[in-house]
């Protein structure tokens, strides 16, 4: 029910927006003048030309060229920073990993060198 009232309210607004814009391009192509556009409106001449500028920078906005696919996604700053330090913390992770392992393979070398020596005495 909520959805239906806010969905009827976006659609009324969406009109609303739509006349005002037939109007303003209606003035602007010399079929009806600021004075009657802001008059079909109900609003006044001031009101009239700043909604008309707002309008003409959001459709020039709109027409710029952009690139084509998916805008970029706004990076994150502290998840870029985490990620990098988990990074970090996973290459030391490694290197104190292969260092256990090297000396693990030390500590049983010298085991072996030891039971090899006594064995030659």
């Amino acid at each position: 029910m909520e959805q239906k009232r806010r969905k009827h309210k976006r659609d009324k607004e969406q009109e609303l927006a739509r006349q005002r814009a037939l109007v303003i391009l209606q003035v602007r192509s010399g079929v009806l003048t600021a004075k009657e556009g802001a008059q079909s409106l109900g609003i006044s001449r001031k009101t009239y030309y700043e909604w008309e500028e707002r309008s003409l920078k959001a459709m020039a906005l709109a027409l710029e060229n952009r690139p084509a696919g998916r805008p970029p996604v706004a990076v994150d700053e502290e998840k870029e920073a985490l990620r990098e330090r988990v990074q970090e913390l996973e290459k030391k992770l490694y290197v104190a990993e292969k260092t256990i392992e090297v000396k693990e393979i030390l500590a049983a070398y010298g085991e072996f060198r030891d039971k090899e020596s006594k064995k030659n005495r």
